[in-house]
């Protein structure tokens, strides 16, 4: 293997940083988060020496990653954090097999992010499709992608849908016919947008729509039960595309911070029952501690998805979707927090309804995203005290995969058989004798 990335092995693959996806501030690491990144790369001196190999070899390896996520446990338990943790066995530290079971794909599993992201280059110039495609489907065992789209007016997109097509025909020319999704950008608050549904829909071949409820004309937001927000849903019913992704949480400062949060939802979906509103983000907010859901409703955050539903008898297994997208991310530096916000998801919303995300590629390749979240278990006292689910293998594939694919309304066994055969699958198997992953994020930092 060339060592020509990182031949020092500096980065490791399982990454605790402040990255942000644009959307909200970036917020430093913990002391906690700084101590689990220290005892990781000791860890990595330590059994790469053990096993005779070089640092970079060790951690570009499953038990590279096996090995982090346990040094991220040792941290967390000395810090006191026991409500979540990843299931993983010392000895796959040292064991390549026993790492590639617990951190490596299950038996047919199927990956559809459903939030992901493409940053468009000046034009002729290669490397915007070359790093996407490498990020996403060399350096990560996603299978499926949805691009999604970033807030912002008609005439100032920084990705357009032409951009966004653009990619998706570069994937198609690899044969990958199957492995993109597109969003249509639509902010009904502001001239047009709604007008220019109908070319989305049928120019583009949009799956779903991607909104903001607060960002709007002179920073003033929308409700999707104000006049704005049911002349957008309506239109999406008539035009018989009828998911709609809308961002819930991650408020952009105080910039229409209420249009942010989740009070409109349940409402929407009780009112509109043929309607999927995929809630992404879940309504996640950095500076809000998750925990146990608090019934008197005044906490923000997910709590506020859990609070509408709620309040509008929406039960789980509804038209109501939480998406993950950023909020995993976030919350795989506290796996306590990750515990409290998976559990309550999937209780309230449905083990049925909750998608997997990752707001890549801002995170870099998703695929520290994918292992964390594999070896990811609550923990057996909170189980008991809160009514959260087991981590078990099903809901993994569930949350994966198969939901969305019912959402879109697709089969997830037709289009593991694509992938599995495809030109981009092909060049995977030949590239992952020889991985390169670079193990970096792109997003702000600062």
């Amino acid at each position: 293997m060339s060592d020509a990335i990182d031949p020092e092995g500096r980065r490791l693959p399982i990454k605790l940083d402040s990255t942000s996806n644009g959307e909200f501030a970036p917020v430093p690491l913990s002391a906690t988060n700084r101590a689990a990144n220290r005892l990781a790369h000791e860890a990595a001196s330590d059994f790469s020496r053990r096993l005779g190999s070089g640092r970079r070899r060790f951690l570009v390896s499953a038990c590279g990653a096996a090995s982090t996520l346990l040094a991220f446990n040792a941290v967390n338990a000395a810090a006191g954090k026991t409500g979540g943790f990843f299931e993983v066995a010392r000895d796959s530290a040292l064991d390549l097999e026993l790492a590639r079971a617990q951190v490596g794909p299950a038996k047919d599993e199927f990956i559809l992010d459903v939030q992901g992201h493409f940053i468009d280059t000046p034009k002729g110039h290669p490397k915007g499709p070359e790093v996407f495609i490498k990020d996403v489907f060399m350096d990560s065992d996603t299978d499926v992608m949805v691009l999604s789209f970033v807030p912002s007016t008609r005439a100032a997109e920084p990705v357009t849908i032409q951009a966004a097509d653009a990619m998706r025909r570069v994937v198609e020319k690899l044969e990958g016919t199957h492995r993109l999704l597109l969003h249509g950008r639509v902010n009904p608050n502001q001239p047009g947008d709604l007008e220019g549904m109908d070319e989305l829909k049928e120019k583009w071949g949009v799956s779903a729509w991607k909104t903001y409820t607060q960002y709007g004309p002179g920073g003033k937001g929308y409700f999707l039960t104000d006049d704005v927000g049911l002349r957008f849903i309506e239109k999406a019913r008539a035009l018989g595309v009828r998911n709609i992704c809308v961002h819930k949480g991650l408020p952009f400062g105080r910039q229409s911070y209420e249009h942010s949060q989740c009070s409109d939802i349940g409402a929407a979906a009780k009112r509109f029952p043929d309607v999927n509103f995929l809630v992404y983000h879940s309504g996640f907010v950095t500076s809000v501690r998750e925990q146990a859901y608090d019934e008197s409703g005044r906490r923000d955050g997910i709590d506020t998805l859990i609070t509408s539903l709620l309040k509008h008898g929406v039960r789980h297994g509804s038209n109501v979707y939480a998406e993950l997208g950023s909020t995993w991310r976030f919350l795989m530096r506290d796996p306590e927090q990750a515990a409290h916000a998976l559990g309550k998801l999937v209780k309230y919303c449905g083990a049925d309804n909750v998608l997997w995300g990752t707001d890549s590629i801002w995170y870099g390749s998703p695929q520290d995203q994918i292992q964390a979240f594999r070896s990811f278990q609550i923990s057996a006292e909170l189980r008991a005290r809160h009514g959260y689910p087991e981590m078990t293998r099903e809901l993994r594939a569930k949350i994966f995969g198969l939901n969305a694919a019912r959402v879109y309304g697709l089969s997830a066994l037709e289009l593991k058989s694509y992938t599995a055969r495809d030109a981009v699958s092909c060049e995977r198997a030949v590239y992952l004798e020889r991985p390169e992953p670079h193990f970096r994020t792109y997003g702000p930092k600062a």
